[in-house]
């Protein structure tokens, strides 16, 4: 199956670089489409010459999407948003790129969401991805779903928000619904798995399936990992009780508000893949936990860098 070409809608995003790396050193030929393809050019280096193409697409406008999809053998929404207008980008775009892909004769659709999407699940994030899910096989039938947990890696917008939080924080560290559970995914292991169902997808279409790591942890528990390995386990970890959660939630609209409402919404289910769900034993891969991998990028969070060891 080489040099198969593969459309990634937001391949420059944080998932979307890791499987576009994956995908060129599997031999295929990869085609980033984003809304500004020039965000994405620090990707060129990672192929060969020509392997690499970028083009302009906003799957929120159906017109734009046409040269994205020409000739692509598989098309990989990873487009989405934590906060927005999750209807036009999560649903509608979803159903837009699905339907491109499938007017431009590509035979496989590939479409990124979330665990935890459902129909009635508790946020409007988590229903819109859910709704997206549809929309993308109704166009594309055959259409792979992948619903990773909580994902984690150098360019993580989660576990690195908190170390920036941890390390900026006086002695004590407030956590907000320190209940909630997740069972985060390193985005390498993901990544594979996408690569492999783009690169060999006969044996996966038409399946969903929940990618979480070997471990459960709660929102307590990632905070106090954190700040064992920036090496500051002393500070004290404060639940901030569920009535002041949910006051801040309610002011979410604010700048810099630390969650919004359709987060704190989130929260209330826990981000878990369920027990018989199809994951990456399906792929042969062995998912790394947070404590194998996070110590690479987390050391810039300790004061005194590499030059300071991660306390016990």
């Amino acid at each position: 199956m080489l040099d198969r070409l593969v459309t990634l809608f937001g391949g420059g995003g944080f998932l979307g670089r890791y499987v576009a790396q994956d995908l060129l050193s599997k031999g295929a030929r990869v085609r980033i489409a984003e809304r500004n393809p020039g965000d994405a050019f620090f990707l060129k280096p990672l192929g060969g010459l020509g392997q690499t193409q970028f083009v302009a697409a906003d799957i929120t406008r159906p017109e734009t999407l046409g040269r994205a999809v020409e000739g692509a053998d598989v098309v990989i929404n990873f487009v989405g948003l934590l906060k927005g207008d999750f209807n036009a980008v999560h649903i509608r775009g979803a159903g837009n790129a699905a339907e491109a892909a499938a007017k431009a004769g590509a035979r496989d659709f590939i479409q990124i969401s979330s665990v935890g999407a459902a129909k009635d699940a508790p946020s409007h994030y988590l229903k819109s991805k859910a709704a997206g899910e549809e929309a993308a096989r109704a166009a594309m039938p055959d259409a792979m779903v992948f619903r990773p947990s909580i994902i984690f890696g150098p360019e993580d917008g989660f576990i690195n928000r908190f170390a920036s939080m941890a390390r900026m924080a006086p002695m004590v560290l407030p956590v907000i619904k320190p209940d909630a559970k997740f069972q985060p995914v390193y985005v390498a292991d993901a990544a594979e798995a996408i690569a492999t169902a783009a690169m060999e997808p006969a044996a996966y279409r038409a399946r969903t399936f929940e990618l979480g790591g070997p471990e459960v942890m709660s929102m307590e528990e990632v905070n106090r990992f954190i700040l064992r390995a920036i090496g500051k386990p002393d500070k004290t970890v404060l639940p901030v009780p569920d009535a002041m959660g949910r006051m801040m939630a309610k002011l979410g609209w604010l700048p810099g508000a630390p969650i919004t409402w359709d987060q704190w919404c989130s929260l209330q289910a826990d981000n878990v893949v369920p027990p018989d769900a199809k994951g990456f034993e399906a792929f042969g891969i062995s998912p790394r936990p947070l404590g194998a991998v996070a110590d690479r990028w987390l050391v810039q969070y300790r004061r005194h860098g590499r030059f300071a060891g991660a306390k016990a």
